[in-house]
């Protein structure tokens, strides 16, 4: 089963599982969402159009984390007057796990468990850089030798004769 929704002025096509990046929505990392604004639902008894929205129909969604997008550079020149001017935007954003959709009879669940890694962890962890949550490693410690000092070197018995040589 899949549905379109409306949300954030724009049209996204969904199914139970499905990860999407929308615009920002209110709430904390892990809240559970209603998307309210269907325009469609297919299913296993076909299509059903909304006029201009689908009544009862809701998709259900986990709010996974709120960020901000990439970088758009704005760059403003005017040529021969020495006028230039740069400028950047993030565009704050929500991604969210789609964990149901319900409506015209029919519903679809996703039994899946939501995680709520960041984008900034996963790709840490791509990269080697973030440490994994393991199990404890417990190994035997074997004890340790002491170390000595290096043991000085005694001067020779024969420079010492020279030495006392010179004197008589």
């Amino acid at each position: 089963m899949y549905a379109v929704i409306k949300t954030g002025g724009k049209q996204y096509r969904v199914q139970p599982g499905d990860t999407i990046v929308v615009e920002k929505l209110a709430g904390e990392a892990g809240a559970d969402v209603s998307l309210g604004e269907v325009l469609m639902l297919g299913g296993d008894k076909g299509v059903t159009l909304g006029a201009p929205l689908v009544e009862g129909a809701t998709v259900a969604a986990t709010l996974v984390e709120t960020r901000k997008g990439e970088k758009i550079k704005i760059f403003k020149k005017t040529r021969r007057q020495g006028y230039r001017r740069t400028n950047g935007h993030r565009q704050p954003e929500s991604v969210l796990r789609i964990t149901g959709i319900e409506g015209a009879g029919e519903s679809a669940k996703w039994d899946g468990e939501v995680s709520l890694l960041t984008k900034a962890e996963i790709n840490a962890r791509a990269r080697g850089l973030a440490a994994r949550v393991e199990a404890p490693v417990v190994a035997e410690e074997a004890p340790k030798a002491a170390k000595k000092a290096p043991a000085k070197k005694k001067a020779a018995p024969a420079a010492e004769a020279e030495v006392s040589g010179d004197e008589a």
